[in-house]
């Protein structure tokens, strides 16, 4: 048992303390864009994701410029959510739009983004802005952890005291680890129920109440987990005759197929709910799951049960079936890895690109020194079972694959290739908005993204200095690059309805400094120019302002 005890506490050093977890639904955009300059206060919001949400009760939310909430209760359809607005007292200025939703993997995802009506101001503060709490952070690997050493200390003792146990060995110390097992699952699903509740809100570990436990036990999430609990109960109580190596092939076939099921709620609480054929992801998933989980669990078996005080005539018949045992679980575990790493990680560049990648490809090469170790131990069961130098190579394969078992812990955290894809690609608030100010009028405007190259679109409101919209009958911009001798240049822009908002485009030839004039005339004579200076930076990206 002690040998049981460092293995875990091994692991634990693997997976603690971790990095926070990733978010798994990216940001692709909204209406009214991120960092936009609109000229009406919208009904509205629509913020799409990358994947399925469900928004946390009382934590979406819009905020007016005069800081007031202005937002009904948000609703989600796949990977739209949309929040009905109020009109605000003060409509003109800077809005704030924040969120904290479930992505479809179960992993909470918060963020804020802004946009204007009519002329940028400062931003609102947001109310209870907060992350991921750190104990939340550290908690949630070490429930996986848990549950994967929970189903390593199940599966192994299990399967050999079911099929290849020898009769007079002693079976309690064995039977007592697969009960351990199944107690550690439970209360590592425990732990992920209780853990879920603070990752949605963004509150410590300890600041938990039974309202927010409620909600987590009637979400999806925590009706798969209560399911698991449901099915390791069934699994406890049909395994005594199992352990006992009496039970019959219907029993067996029965256990194996519940401890499948539940071994199937893990990918329906992880990426693979929210994955690219989820169905077949889901699959290889359990088979991944499972594969390593008697592959270890069979090592760790051997390791403290039964190498050392064994008769080598009866290792001579246990060890060659256990190693086609092994041999079978890497080639399903090898096969599910590779089906799960093809969707995940998305492309081939993403595999050092991307966090997900570098850690599937670190993994990966374990895992290929382990198979160069578990190589060399199955010629040594063939020519020296139970020798000194056949328990060396299994210790060091248990420790290696305890490696990839740590390994694996993390990298359900981290956001999938595909999906840092995504959030790399993500909308950005790029471009410059101004309010500008004349006897005759306000204006409002704002040119996206703001780059070198004949890309740049103009936005332009015209308002009177009381704040009210103000139709106008020609509007005209125009830009001149300072400090070179280059000729201005102007361009017209189209009035739209209503009649205060124009529509133009802008070139850049040379990244800059630029002055920016716009004229607009009111009705027959009345007409005025206000100006200001941009900075064009040389490559693509935010402008100065």
């Amino acid at each position: 048992m002690r040998v049981l005890l460092c293995l875990l506490v091994a692991l634990g050093v693997l997976v603690l303390p971790a990095d926070p977890a990733s978010a798994h639904a990216a940001l692709l955009g909204a209406t009214p864009a991120p960092g936009s300059v609109v000229g009406a206060s919208p009904g509205e919001v629509v913020v799409t994701f990358s994947e399925a949400v469900t928004p946390v009760a009382g934590r979406v939310q819009v905020i007016s410029p005069d800081g007031r909430r202005i937002s009904g209760e948000a609703t989600a359809s796949g990977a739209t959510l949309r929040i009905p607005l109020r009109r605000a007292e003060q409509p003109l200025g800077t809005y704030l739009v924040s969120y904290r939703v479930i992505s479809a993997d179960s992993h909470p995802v918060g963020g804020a983004l802004t946009f204007s009506v009519g002329a940028p101001s400062e931003a609102p503060a947001e109310p209870g802005a907060a992350g991921t709490h750190r104990s939340v952070t550290l908690a949630t690997p070490v429930t996986r952890f848990l549950a994967y050493a929970g189903m390593t200390l199940a599966a192994g003792p299990a399967l050999f005291l079911a099929v290849l146990w020898p009769r007079r060995r002693d079976r309690s110390r064995a039977v007592r680890t697969t009960y351990a097992g199944l107690g550690l699952i439970g209360v590592a699903t425990l732990g992920a129920l209780w853990t879920q509740a603070p990752a949605s809100t963004g509150a410590p570990l300890w600041d938990v109440s039974p309202g927010e436990i409620g909600e987590v036990l009637t979400s999806s999430y925590g009706l798969i987990l209560l399911a698991r609990l449901a099915l390791l109960a069934v699994v406890a109580a049909l395994l005594p005759p199992v352990l006992r190596g009496a039970a019959g092939r219907v029993r067996g076939l029965t256990v194996a197929g519940l401890a499948l099921a539940a071994m199937a709620t893990w990918p329906l609480t992880g990426h693979a709910a929210a994955a690219p054929l989820a169905g077949v992801i889901v699959v290889s998933d359990v088979v991944h799951i499972a594969a390593m989980s008697v592959w270890l669990g069979g090592l760790l078996t051997l390791t403290v049960f039964l190498l050392r005080r064994t008769d080598r005539r009866v290792l001579g018949v246990v060890l060659p079936v256990w190693s086609r045992w092994a041999a079978l679980a890497v080639v399903w575990l090898v096969a599910g890895g590779v089906v799960q790493a093809v969707v995940q990680v998305g492309s081939v560049p993403a595999l050092w690109e991307t966090p997900y990648g570098r850690l599937l490809a670190a993994k990966v090469g374990v895992l290929a020194a382990t198979l160069g170790v578990a190589f060399v131990a199955r010629r040594l069961v063939h020519r020296a079972p139970g020798s000194g130098g056949l328990r060396r190579t299994v210790g060091i394969e248990v420790v290696a694959t305890t490696v990839i078992l740590g390994l694996s812990a993390v990298l359900v955290q981290v956001n999938p290739g595909r999906s840092a894809t995504v959030d790399e690609g993500a909308v950005r608030e790029n471009g410059v908005s101004q309010t500008l100010t004349s006897p005759l009028y306000t204006l409002q405007f704002n040119i996206y993204p703001v780059e070198v190259g004949d890309n740049n679109t103009v936005h332009a409101f015209a308002y009177t200095p009381a704040g009210a919209p103000l139709p106008a009958d020609e509007w005209k911009v125009s830009a001149q690059l300072l400090g070179q001798d280059v000729e201005p240049f102007s361009a017209p822009m189209l009035g739209l309805i209503p009649r205060h908002h124009a529509l133009g485009a802008l070139t850049f030839p040379l990244a800059g400094t630029y002055e920016i004039k716009f004229t607009v005339r009111v009705g027959e004579l009345d007409q005025a120019t206000v100006k200001t200076t941009i900075d064009v930076p040389a490559s693509s990206g935010t402008a100065k302002r």
